[in-house]
């Protein structure tokens, strides 16, 4: 398990003061963000279905001096996403307001079109695709009233190029991209910044939920050191603690080894 820096640490509070919200926070990429915003001084709210692993995080990030609170919840379900809206503003530490919304939950499926199981395709999209917009749009209408606010949209490389051995889960990832820069598009006239994040290969429990092999494992092999998601969590940190006027629209972060997708 990948340890991380104490909270209360040298790490600049480029955050403090706002409350942010990371769905997929068990485990991952989520995880790793929850801390690192934590870090930065962001009161964070985490969501994930493994209320016990949500929070052993939320215990851990408190621990380090860091201010947590964990929601359980799935976020294909749209009611459970309105909950976890509601709590968030009901949670004393939050100020009434959230200020950040990670928007991380999501899972693979391996195989191609052909391959794959088409028994699982629709969960895929009610997740990667229907739970996604429905939060973005939510949590971007209350931004909307304030003037502000950061939406972060984690995507994927197989999302900007196609990989014919992942197809069907790049396509959600395709999907979810458009959808954040319209959305983009439509509220940044109101100081509200969207930003995609497209990540390479992780090593994460992502492969083994995906359906992955040990074949894909060897596979990649050639591609050298993967990426850990504290890189992943450290760039989003980066982009959040630009000056209000800067929007980093989208980032693509792959490992130095990673020719394709």
């Amino acid at each position: 398990m990948t340890k991380h820096k104490a909270v209360e640490g040298k790490t600049n509070k480029l955050l403090w003061g706002k409350t942010a919200i990371v769905t997929g926070a068990s485990s991952g990429i989520g995880r790793a963000t929850a801390f690192k915003l934590a870090q930065a001084g962001a009161a964070v709210v985490l969501h994930a279905r493994r209320k016990d692993r949500l929070t052993k995080v939320a215990e851990d990030i408190q621990s380090q001096g860091g201010k947590a609170y964990a929601v359980g919840g799935d976020a294909s379900l749209l009611s459970d996403l309105d909950i976890l809206l509601e709590r968030t503003l009901s949670w004393k530490e939050s100020g009434g307001k959230y200020d950040i919304v990670v928007v991380n939950a999501g899972r693979g499926l391996a195989g191609s079109t052909l391959a794959s199981d088409d028994k699982q395709w629709q969960e895929l999209y009610q997740l990667n695709v229907i739970g996604a917009a429905h939060l973005m749009r939510h949590t971007a209408q209350y931004m909307v009233t304030k003037k502000s606010g950061d939406i972060v949209v984690i995507g994927s490389v197989v999302g900007r190029n196609i990989s014919p051995f992942s197809a069907f889960y790049g396509s959600s990832k395709f999907a979810i991209s458009a959808i954040a820069e319209g959305l983009r598009q439509e509220v940044c006239a109101h100081g509200v910044r969207v930003s995609l994040v497209m990540p390479g290969i992780v090593i994460s429990e992502f492969q083994k939920v995906a359906g992955y092999t040990e074949d894909f494992g060897k596979g990649i092999a050639y591609m050298g050191k993967l990426l850990e998601p504290q890189v992943i969590a450290d760039g989003i940190c980066w982009l959040l603690s630009q000056p209000p006027h800067v929007n980093v629209s989208e980032i693509m972060i792959r490992p130095t080894g990673q020719n394709i997708p």
